[in-house]
């Protein structure tokens, strides 16, 4: 008989909290404060922080980190408001670093 298996999801590296679904990923090309990172169209099981104002190297956005609701990692940030033209389609979008997430059903 064949093994059920679930969506491949990854969780934070901390307490192991299903936080995003792979097929959610948008680019793996981003990159975060301290490891590569992926940007997600949706989080799960995540609480965000205050928005501020930051510049990043693709220029200024309004960001919340994001938190893992567990353990309360913080595993990126979400991306509020972009100010550049260009960069409008990150706005609602994640960022987890590649260093705070593991995979799951793989």
């Amino acid at each position: 008989m064949a093994e059920m298996v679930g969506p491949r999801l990854y969780s934070c590296c901390n307490c192991r909290n299903h936080v995003a679904l792979h097929d959610d990923i948008i680019s793996k090309a981003f990159q975060g404060r301290n490891s590569r990172a992926f940007l997600f169209s949706h989080a799960m099981n995540v609480s965000m922080g205050p928005k501020e104002d930051r510049n990043l190297m693709t220029g200024l956005h309004t960001v919340a980190d994001v938190y893992c609701c567990d353990c309360r990692e913080v595993l990126g940030w979400k991306y509020e408001r972009a100010y550049m033209e260009s960069q409008k389609y990150k706005e609602g979008k994640f960022i987890l670093e590649k260093s705070k997430i593991v995979k799951e059903n793989w």
